[in-house]
């Protein structure tokens, strides 16, 4: 079984990526965004709370995340595997995950994190927003804060899973297909 956390800031091509290689190693995908998106458009009542943050361009709350991870996991637990997509975002959450996993007899094969510079950040948002019709892609605002999150809530991250020495960078930047590309070489290292 292949468990990976695609990493990186808002706007480095983490969902992108994660739909190609969920596809290519036949993994089960759960982005955070998604499984919030839904939660938001059917306005449950995780998802009412859960657009307040995100509309602020804050974290959505570790209880709420937490929770709805396990849900999604506990449908696909004879999958070949899971790319967490946006998840996990904190200490607490990589702990919790670490929990979860283990409580499953899994664990954390690699973290892989796409390294973007802010500037390129900020232009592809900018121009995600314009397509997406979502409010928080249009402001620059909003995306420079969600940025500064990252920055302090979500990078240390990287150290933690370096810590156990499953953490890869990977440049971010590139075609799609360059970018797939180096994922994969990432990832076929681990057989």
């Amino acid at each position: 079984m292949i468990n990976l956390i695609l990493f990186g800031p808002p706007g480095s091509g983490k969902g992108t990526q994660a739909k190609k290689l969920a596809e290519k190693y036949k993994l089960i995908h759960i982005s955070t965004g998604d499984l919030f998106r839904y939660e938001m458009g059917n306005d449950t009542p995780l998802g009412l709370k859960a657009k307040e943050f995100i509309a602020a361009g804050n974290l959505v709350p570790d209880s709420i995340t937490v929770g709805m991870l396990e849900n999604k996991l506990n449908k696909h637990l004879d999958s070949a595997g899971f790319i967490l997509d946006g998840f996990p975002r904190t200490i607490a959450q990589c702990e919790a995950l670490d929990k979860i996993f283990a409580d499953k007899n899994m664990s954390i094969s690699k973290l892989v994190a796409l390294e973007v510079g802010e500037e390129e950040l900020i232009k592809r948002l900018l121009e995600r927003g314009k397509t997406s019709g979502r409010k928080d892609d249009s402001d620059e605002s909003i995306i420079e804060n969600r940025i500064k999150v990252y920055h302090e809530e979500t990078s240390p991250v990287f150290n933690y899973y370096d810590n156990q020495k499953l953490s890869h960078k990977i440049n971010g930047i590139g075609s799609i297909e360059d970018i797939f590309g180096r994922l994969c070489d990432s990832i076929d290292s681990l057989s």
